[in-house]
């Protein structure tokens, strides 16, 4: 799984390690897509409107969304 994030103008893949996850506790039913929320959840704080973006709380950029492989 990657992370999709837009910084300056440039989006980038963001491979998510497990080290990142370390702290989640991961059920076998969970898929993908509801991996990526708990990150999004996690990770990002929301800017409300007229921004209306989710970005990194580490000040990385603006999250897009993840790619499942």
């Amino acid at each position: 799984m990657d992370l999709l994030i837009l910084n300056d103008g440039v989006f980038s893949l963001v491979p998510v390690t497990k080290a990142m996850l370390e702290h989640f506790k991961i059920y076998p039913e969970l898929d993908c897509f509801s991996l990526c929320d708990i990150i999004r959840i996690e990770f990002t704080t929301y800017l409300d409107t007229p921004i209306n973006l989710h970005m990194m709380k580490d000040g990385s950029g603006y999250f897009y969304g993840c790619i499942c492989r």
